[in-house]
């Protein structure tokens, strides 16, 4: 349809002609050319024309394309287990049969490819990645573009440099592993062995190094926090990565092991390998109000989510047949279950903090809400024990979710809050019997 037509023109790349790509070489011969002579003296006159002739494009280009051969692209490198290990180094999409339940290379769409080699002739890499147009200048060698063989000088050298640029990826020998890499002995059965050569996925490692840093530099993530300290809103959240391990590769050195190892500063960040460990934060006692049957549980957005929804409910249908009971049951049930759940995290909390001044709750919730005080307290344990606490606990949300339900489209009365009161004195009393047996 028109369209998609309109949106494949806006996005489709317009392959770039040889009067757009000569500037772009010039550029960056011109950038890599110019503090090299800045630290020359006035003197050095024959170092300074030689660094002239050297960085002459065609020059530069040869010399490119011979050193071109010293380095490969590859998402798995071997340096990483060993500086010293001259096996191979592959270029892998990784293994799609194993599908979305493990995260691999096969995981990314496009993995953002690493290269190995002399770290000497990384810059022919940096040249090689120099876009004209949204493509790179190896994406134009790999598809024998004409303009950038006219960009080249148009002649048979031009060509053979092309060829030598589009051929960074091959592996050249056959796939070797070395003394000082990585190998395993894998049973395969009938006393046989696979010998596996683990290589480090470089490539995965850098999108992940990639996201982290985003989420714990970027100028968004830097606000987010700041707003946070602040307690003022922000229009996004930000993330955090506790307990993140680093591990160094290549020391001083990091262009040694490979390109991305240098653009990471050498830095691997390993996610902690524990069980989480869930906390309940920010969660206080309820102690400056009277109860917790008002603004207070209020407070709680799954809670006036589901008094909404039930309110909802009932304003719809005047009927009270089988199927309507049985739904406002199982809506009830939901805010109760909320309800205890709440219930259960405050009684979780230190016990006693109902025995400060600041606590103003009725006696009976303070029974209910701070256990754990009947065994620091006797006074609290006897009168707790002689005391239907309960009781009051039933009435006091019944007489809240009334109120709360309570409109001109439905009406809340007697029936209804006994209704609520039974509910949660039947839902309370099986979490008792589940505790006592547990």
């Amino acid at each position: 349809n028109k369209r998609q037509e309109q949106y494949e023109a806006a996005t489709m790349t317009v392959a770039p002609g040889s009067h757009q790509i000569t500037p772009v070489i010039t550029h960056f011969l011109t950038e890599r050319l110019q503090p090299k002579l800045d630290k020359l003296k006035e003197s050095d006159e024959e170092k300074r024309q030689k660094l002239i002739r050297e960085h002459e494009p065609q020059n530069w280009i040869a010399d490119a394309a011979r050193r071109v051969t010293q380095i490969r692209r590859v998402t798995h490198a071997i340096k990483y287990a060993h500086p010293d290990a001259k096996g191979s180094s592959l270029f892998s999409r990784g293994n799609p049969i194993a599908g979305d339940r493990l995260a691999g290379t096969h995981s990314l769409n496009v993995p953002t490819a690493d290269v190995v080699g002399n770290a000497a002739a990384l810059d022919v890499y940096k040249f090689l990645r120099l876009e004209v147009n949204g493509t790179t200048l190896l994406e134009l060698a790999k598809s024998e573009s004409d303009a950038l063989l006219d960009a080249f000088g148009g002649d048979d050298n031009a060509r053979i440099w092309m060829k030598a640029f589009a051929d960074i990826d091959s592996l050249g020998d056959a796939p070797a592993s070395h003394k000082l890499a990585k190998q395993t002995y894998w049973p395969v059965g009938d006393d046989g062995y696979h010998l596996l050569a683990p290589l480090f996925p470089t490539a995965l490692v850098q999108h992940q190094y990639g996201f982290i840093h985003h989420d714990r530099f970027s100028e968004a993530a830097k606000s987010a926090r700041e707003a946070r300290r602040k307690n003022a809103p922000y229009a996004n959240g930000y993330r955090e990565y506790p307990k993140l391990a680093i591990i160094k590769f290549g020391g001083t050195k990091p262009q040694n092991i490979s390109q991305l190892n240098s653009e990471r500063h050498g830095e691997v960040w390993l996610l902690a390998s524990l069980p989480p460990q869930w906390t309940s934060r920010g969660l206080k006692p309820p102690c400056h109000v009277e109860s917790i049957f008002g603004r207070w549980l209020m407070g709680f957005s799954s809670i006036r989510e589901r008094v909404r929804i039930i309110k909802r409910f009932l304003g719809k249908t005047s009927h009270n047949n089988l199927a309507i009971r049985n739904t406002r049951a199982d809506l009830t049930r939901t805010i109760i279950d909320d309800l205890l759940m709440l219930a259960i995290r405050i009684q979780q909390l230190p016990p006693g903090w109902s025995a400060t001044p600041d606590c103003r709750l009725t006696q009976a919730e303070c029974f209910w809400l701070d256990p754990g005080r009947a065994t620091e307290d006797g006074d609290f344990a006897a009168e707790r024990a002689a005391t239907d606490w309960s009781e009051r606990i039933t009435d006091g949300f019944s007489r809240w979710l009334n109120r709360q339900l309570n409109s001109d489209k439905t009406p809340m009365a007697d029936a209804e809050r006994d209704h609520w009161r039974s509910s949660l004195a039947d839902e309370m009393h099986l979490l008792r019997e589940a505790l006592s047996h547990d």
